[in-house]
Order: C-alpha cells, then sequence, then structure tokens
C-alpha cells in the first residue's frame, strides 16, 4: 500500500459529510420521541458505521477512533437536533446533503479499499459500505424498513458511484478526474430519484 494513494477530502468537508448523515440518525430517533442517549447513539452510529465496517474489512484502523473531532461532531449534532424544531429539518434539503454525502463516501470508501490493495469489485462494495451501512444500521435499530429493503434510488447510487471510481481507476484515469465525475453520476442519480421518485422495479412473479 502507497500511503499517498489513500484517499484525503479536507478536514472540514469530511466532518460536514459525517455531521449530515449524523443528524439523520439523530432526526429519526427525534421522530420516534427517543432520549438523547439513543439520539446520541442513533448520530455515532449512522456517522461513522458505514467507514468503521469497511475499515474492520479491509484491515485499516478504524478512521474515528483515531480522529478525535469526529465522535465529538456526531455527539454535537444530537445536540442541536434535541434543541431544535423537528420542523427546521423538513423537506427535501437535508435529503440533497445526504445525497451528496452518500456519492463522496462511496468515492471514499471504494478509493481507500484499493489504495489498501484490495481487488476492483470487492473495493466498489466497499465503497457502497461506507455510503449505505451506517443508514442501514440506524433502519434496522429504529424497526423501520431499511434503505436496502426499499426500491428508492440509494443503494443503487452507492453502486454506480463506487463502479465509475473502481473502473476509471483500474483503466489508470487521474484521480483528480475520476473521483469527482463519479461522486457528480452518483449524486445525479440519488438527486433525481428524490426529485421525481424514481425506483427499481420490485420482482413479480411469473406464476403470480
Amino acid at each position: 500500500m502507497n500511503p499517498a494513494d489513500i484517499p484525503q477530502i479536507p478536514a472540514a468537508l469530511d466532518l460536514a459529510g459525517i455531521a449530515v448523515f449524523a443528524l439523520t440518525g439523530a432526526l429519526l430517533a427525534a421522530q420516534l420521541r427517543q432520549t438523547f442517549v439513543t439520539m446520541a447513539f442513533f448520530a455515532l452510529v449512522t456517522g461513522v458505521g458505514g467507514g468503521t465496517v469497511r475499515d474492520l474489512l479491509i484491515g485499516a484502523p478504524v478512521f474515528w477512533v483515531r480522529d478525535p473531532l469526529v465522535a465529538p461532531v456526531c455527539l454535537g449534532v444530537a445536540l442541536i437536533a434535541w434543541f431544535t424544531p423537528h420542523r427546521w429539518w423538513e423537506g427535501k434539503l437535508l435529503d440533497y446533503a445526504d445525497a451528496l454525502g452518500l456519492a463522496a463516501y462511496a468515492v471514499l470508501g471504494t478509493a481507500k479499499a484499493l489504495a489498501w490493495g484490495v481487488a476492483p469489485v470487492p473495493a466498489m462494495v466497499m465503497g457502497v459500505i461506507t455510503g449505505c451501512v451506517g443508514g442501514i444500521i440506524r433502519d434496522v435499530l429504529a424497526g423501520r424498513p431499511s434503505i436496502l429493503m426499499r426500491p428508492e434510488l440509494y443503494v443503487t447510487a452507492a453502486a454506480l458511484t463506487a463502479a465509475l471510481c473502481a473502473v476509471g481507476s483500474a483503466l489508470g484515469f487521474a484521480r483528480e478526474l475520476v473521483w469527482p465525475l463519479a461522486a457528480l453520476a452518483g449524486f445525479a442519480l440519488r438527486a433525481s430519484a428524490i426529485a421525481w421518485g424514481l425506483a427499481l422495479p420490485a420482482y413479480r412473479s411469473k406464476d403470480g
């Protein structure tokens, strides 16, 4: 592994993306009328869940354990959600911010896995895990159908981003070109799904 190949996101943007994911977890706990402890846990697990699973699977140090700012940011987001009216967070703005974070972290997860010597296809899976697993854990804990079990284009957007990142890297294109284009494609797909309700078709039995 070449340390120079490990993707770096500017610290402020990295924390902002984690904060958006954490906020979705905290707001779900608020919607369920849970305690602050539950809200803080939902914020943390949603913010760092995907990256944690990725790092454990590829044998990397767990990112947020080494970064002293990540956990406080997640807990700070929970505090903000606790003390602000829920109506402030209604509407689609948070959905679009989440879509941007999804695309960025699908690229980050894929590129980090490739830098740690993971083959392209498993690296793509690591990208999807980075972008989606935190939300899946959040939904399972809340007892509602997870994003994996809903037809909306969410995991698909992460998969598109991760695939473009892995393929572009395998073909030898510069990461300065591949990473932004892959993230933009994933964000565009997810944003289109939010705006127009795009979804994958559900399985229908040939006998039914």
